[in-house]
């Protein structure tokens, strides 16, 4: 696939949707109306991860576009869905977009700067989503999940766990499912697709190789992050 890169959301989007990158309307308008420009101040309309601090990237558009475009049928109005590792906040803002009216997306990421950073971005991109309230940010740790917001008809993690995440597909929904990477740090991860059935059996599938950073603590990731907090 070519680089989709842009001089402006709008171009950025057309250009996905001409790589067949984005083949659903309701993608399309989701990306169009959750601008890049209120998620990273650096270049954020190229088609690459680009860094917001924290030792933390948001992933390149189209693996936002991937994302979405794979949860689709899941980012139904009315629907839970949680987003671990909301990082800037910008692929939490779009399943919130894609789960109004009626539904929630929670994102939880483990440091609280940039939680708050996050809920800074939101409010100056779509104060829409808090003023509706179908969308929460927390601090926590992701790789538990956050039950109190479940179960989830969707689940995204937007960074490498080295195993099956049994905690995260607990939380899903009959019906749900859990994109998520899986592998070590630095060497083969592959995109993992994990569909709860209806009688409750989890079926899984692999979506296609990728490099992320780890799903880890918030003191492994980032060591002064949350000191203040410790005074």
């Amino acid at each position: 696939m070519r680089r989709c890169t842009g001089s402006s959301n709008k171009e950025l989007v057309s250009r996905l949707c001409a790589e067949k990158v984005i083949t659903s309307d309701r993608v399309k308008q989701t990306m169009l109306e959750v601008d890049r420009q209120y998620y990273t101040s650096r270049s954020p309309y190229v088609d690459s991860p680009q860094g917001i601090g924290y030792a933390v990237t948001i992933s390149a558009p189209h693996m936002h576009a991937f994302a979405l475009s794979n949860l689709e049928k899941h980012l139904r109005p009315g629907n839970s869905v949680l987003d671990v590792g909301s990082g800037s906040g910008y692929l939490t803002a779009c399943m919130a977009k894609m789960v109004t009216p009626g539904g929630r997306a929670t994102g939880i990421d483990h440091i609280p700067e940039l939680v708050q950073k996050a809920k800074n971005n939101i409010v100056n991109g779509n104060p829409e989503l808090f003023e509706e309230g179908c969308l929460e940010l927390v601090v926590g740790d992701g790789r538990k999940g956050y039950p109190k917001n479940g179960p989830y008809d969707a689940i995204h993690v937007g960074a490498a766990a080295p195993d099956t995440p049994s905690s995260l597909i607990s939380q899903l929904a009959p019906g749900g499912r859990l994109i998520v990477p899986v592998g070590p740090q630095g060497s083969n991860q592959v995109m993992m697709q994990y569909d709860k059935l209806p009688s409750g059996e989890v079926s899984s599938s692999k979506l296609m190789g990728v490099i992320y950073v780890p799903l880890t603590d918030a003191k492994a990731q980032w060591p002064s992050a949350g000191l203040t907090n410790n005074k």
